[in-house]
């Protein structure tokens, strides 16, 4: 079962380009994941820049080995041929509509991640942001 969720990254301008992770979103890891190894703007700017991902650390490439040097990295759907490029919001309430279906989505602002609880709904209100935990993963 996936834990779907939106990796975005903050404009100067206020906007949100973002893309979809489909595997494992909750805190717990990729929060961490997050945290660990896309702790710069460059680093998010060109995880999102590849677009929609299975996920972003893992160890292969749809089944196959990783041929970009690295033990792990994303996995994104255009590497499978589809055509996913990263979605544009005009603000984060935009980015954080509630008729998306991802489970969290996760924001990299002010050279930080905020991670929002889209379970966590009222009316007229942003999402519920939760606490990303500390600690690198053993990968």
């Amino acid at each position: 079962m996936a834990t779907r969720s939106r990796i975005g990254i903050e404009l100067k301008d206020g906007s949100i380009l973002s893309a979809y992770h489909h595997w494992d979103g909750y805190p717990q890891w990729l929060g961490r994941i997050l945290n660990t190894h896309y702790n710069s703007k460059q680093k998010v700017a060109d995880l999102i820049d590849g677009g929609d991902m299975s996920s972003c650390w893992n160890d292969t490439v749809w089944g196959k080995d990783r041929t970009d040097g690295n033990k792990y990295g994303p996995e994104y759907y255009s590497d499978r041929g589809e055509n996913c490029p990263p979605r544009y919001d005009a603000d984060l309430c935009e980015y954080l509509l509630p008729d998306n279906s991802e489970e969290y989505s996760y924001v990299f602002r002010n050279g930080n991640w905020v991670c929002y609880d889209m379970h966590q709904w009222e009316d007229d209100k942003l999402p519920e942001i939760v606490e990303i935990p500390s600690g690198e993963l053993a990968v």
